[in-house]
């Protein structure tokens, strides 16, 4: 990435608007690869389908197709958007608690893989399949067990079901393949994760079929500086101790000649480090004592998930003319009390100065609302060339659906 600093700030605030996203491809690509590779060292048939939803951004997609990734979906919407890039359709996953019906029945009919997650799916399934005999249905089921992290999912088929066996039952239908078996949950604990692995090995076990895909979905901590773990409840592990747990289970557990595919779900581990925010500092206020500087940003475009968690910032200054100050909050522009970027900065600062939050690339794109004002544009820095990946949001984007 480019090396930043104030005039460059600057420069891409006077092009595409004071407060933008800063992509860094580069760094993703690079995640990806190590990601895989870590996981490959042990169980070579290990590969990476891209959780679309943690950030769509086009761009980030079509690194991962480029690369040979698969892409992970879980709406029609996400689905558009494999499309236009050129996925393959046999490359598409798709997951999720809804799914459209034309999109399922599309993705079906062209080769993709569309993971069960609850009985009502079953039915309209088993009428694609009828409808279409000719045709290879290849079909996952998503499972759901315990594995003590203290959380019940609400997502898959409970192993211990008679819906997770009628599920199963659609294979007895000639044109209909089980492809997969997946599971996923939220924690990313290291020490979740050899348990889902070793649940799903028992599985298949007790099943005695062996899919060609055994995805154990995502949930994996990213990158990120110190200052950043030392806010999490637990360790921070890096993408070889993962590896560690669970595809050492797999090349433990398949010696023969058949190895199947062992799939992994990424999104926040690709690609938390892999974008930033940057925002001016408006103005700066001193209420009951308390020093608050007001930024062209919100909680919402670097932490929509409201984690209250401080991302690490930098602050880029064309001046040596600031104050001292300790204990400042950053504040968004909405007006939402609890609207904070940051609190207790310590630190010298002004008015026109920029600050930039790092680790903002996980949910911060897709999960940003249209409230008070549009989203920001993203330019990628990975290059020679500022490279613009999205426009800013205007007023037409937002309200050209709506009846005036």
């Amino acid at each position: 990435m480019k090396n930043i600093n104030y005039d460059l700030l600057k420069t891409i605030g006077e092009q595409y608007g004071s407060s933008f996203y800063i992509l860094d491809s580069e760094q993703f690509r690079k995640n990806y690869i190590e990601l895989q590779d870590a996981f490959r060292a042990i169980y070579p048939n290990s590969h990476i389908a891209y959780s679309y939803k943690t950030n769509y951004t086009p761009k980030l997609c079509k690194i991962v197709d480029e690369l040979g990734g698969y892409a992970e979906i879980v709406s029609d919407m996400e689905y558009e958007i494999a499309k236009r890039i050129g996925v393959d359709a046999q490359k598409i996953i798709f997951n999720g608690p809804y799914k459209n019906y034309q999109a399922v029945e599309e993705i079906l009919l062209a080769g993709g893989t569309v993971n069960l997650d609850s009985a009502y799916e079953i039915p309209l399934i088993r009428g694609i399949a009828q409808r279409h005999s000719d045709t290879t249905i290849n079909i996952g089921i998503r499972c759901n067990f315990p594995i003590n992290d203290n959380v019940t999912s609400r997502f898959g088929f409970d192993i211990d079901t008679p819906e997770f066996s009628a599920a199963l039952s659609l294979t007895e239908i000639p044109n209909i393949h089980m492809e997969e078996l997946h599971c996923h949950f939220a924690s990313r604990r290291l020490d979740t994760w050899a348990p889902r692995a070793r649940k799903m090995l028992e599985l298949i076990d007790r099943l005695g079929i062996t899919p060609e895909h055994i995805d154990l979905g995502g949930g994996l901590f990213g990158k990120m500086n110190d200052s950043l773990k030392a806010q999490f409840d637990s360790y921070i592990p890096n993408y070889s101790e993962y590896a560690s747990e669970v595809a050492t289970l797999f090349a433990e557990h398949f010696t023969g000649d058949y190895q199947p595919m062992l799939f992994i779900e990424p999104g926040s581990a690709l690609v938390g480090d892999a974008m930033k925010f940057a925002s001016p500092v408006v103005n700066i206020k001193t209420v009951g004592g308390k020093p608050i500087a007001t930024l062209l940003g919100s909680i919402y475009n670097i932490n929509p998930t409201l984690n209250k968690k401080n991302p690490p910032i930098t602050v880029y200054s064309a001046s040596e003319n600031r104050n001292e100050y300790s204990n400042l909050d950053f504040g968004g522009f909405t007006c939402i009390e609890s609207d904070y970027l940051y609190r207790d900065y310590n630190g010298r600062l002004s008015a026109g100065d920029y600050v930039v939050f790092d680790n903002v690339g996980s949910y911060s794109i897709v999960l940003k609302p249209p409230f008070i004002l549009p989203n920001f544009a993203v330019v990628d820095l990975s290059g020679d060339e500022i490279e613009l990946i999205k426009q800013p949001e205007v007023f037409d984007d937002l309200f050209h659906t709506f009846v005036f």
